[in-house]
């Protein structure tokens, strides 16, 4: 069995998406779900698909070493800002999925925010492949997403 960081989420009134062992990068992942946690479900697929134009930038808290600055960064009251798109894309994707599990058990889609969102390390993976200029690919990782019905005291 698996413990959850989050366990006071109804299982009636909540939507659950899970990602294993996906190949992307993990502190972009992490940078990219922090900044989606706790919005509605409508305002963070759209804040995902800017990250994935550009239009928006994820910022860099934790893992920020050797990050460039962009004025982007400023709605967040931060210099240091990406936009990791692969990682939006994954995370663009569980968000979908986990707003069908809401539609498939009756809950109301306008209303979901992103109540829960973790992002674990993957096991390493035995063979790596080795790139130019010393970059070898990127190592998979697990993501777990929680939605919930708004009850009102969230944006």
């Amino acid at each position: 069995m698996v413990r959850y960081a989050a366990t006071e989420i109804a299982p009636a009134k909540s939507a659950r998406s899970r990602g294993s062992y996906l190949r992307v990068s993990f502190k972009n992942t992490r940078e990219t779900a922090q900044a989606i946690n706790g919005w509605k479900l409508q305002r963070a697929q759209t804040f995902l698909e800017n990250v994935m134009s550009k239009k928006e930038a994820v910022p860099m808290r934790r893992y920020c070493g050797s990050i460039g600055r962009t004025a982007q960064g400023k709605q967040w009251g931060v210099t240091r800002a990406r936009w990791p798109a692969k990682s939006a894309e994954f995370l663009l994707g569980l968000l979908k999925n986990a707003e069908s599990n809401a539609d498939a058990k009756g809950l109301d889609t306008s209303n979901l925010i992103v109540k829960h969102i973790q992002v674990n390390q993957a096991p390493k993976q035995r063979r790596r492949t080795y790139r130019a200029h010393g970059r070898v690919r990127t190592l998979p990782n697990f993501r777990d997403i929680w939605s919930d019905e708004n009850k009102g005291n969230h944006d």
